[in-house]
């Protein structure tokens, strides 16, 4: 699935666009920790973690799109982030539930 795709299934805006990201699975949660143990190479991640932290997990296991949920803004040194390591985040206003139902029809990425 696209970016434009994505952003259009969940009804939000494109905060960091990189070329050519698209998702083929999709992994929701919060906890870093589980994302690096679960998510797999090429998903969406739909979360409520706006930071760089989470730049750097989704880095490690080759997330190339993240859906920020309820709207949080992507600070700074996030939006940064994620455009140097090629990772398109996409700002939401809907819960991580209602953006994963937007997505149904990628796979669940659990490894």
């Amino acid at each position: 699935m696209t970016l434009e795709e994505i952003r259009e299934r969940v009804g939000g805006t494109v905060a960091v666009d990189v070329e050519g990201a698209s998702a083929g699975s999709c992994y929701v949660g919060d906890l870093l920790s589980d994302i690096m143990g679960h998510a797999g190479e090429g998903c969406a991640l739909v979360t409520i973690q706006n930071h760089l932290n989470t730049i750097a997990v989704c880095t490690l296991v080759g997330c190339e799109v993240i859906v920020l949920c309820h709207g949080r803004p992507v600070p700074p040194d996030m939006a940064a982030a994620a455009a140097r390591e090629g990772v398109a985040v996409v700002v939401t206003p809907r819960s991580q539930y209602a953006a994963a139902l937007a997505l149904k029809e990628l796979p669940p990425a659990d490894k």
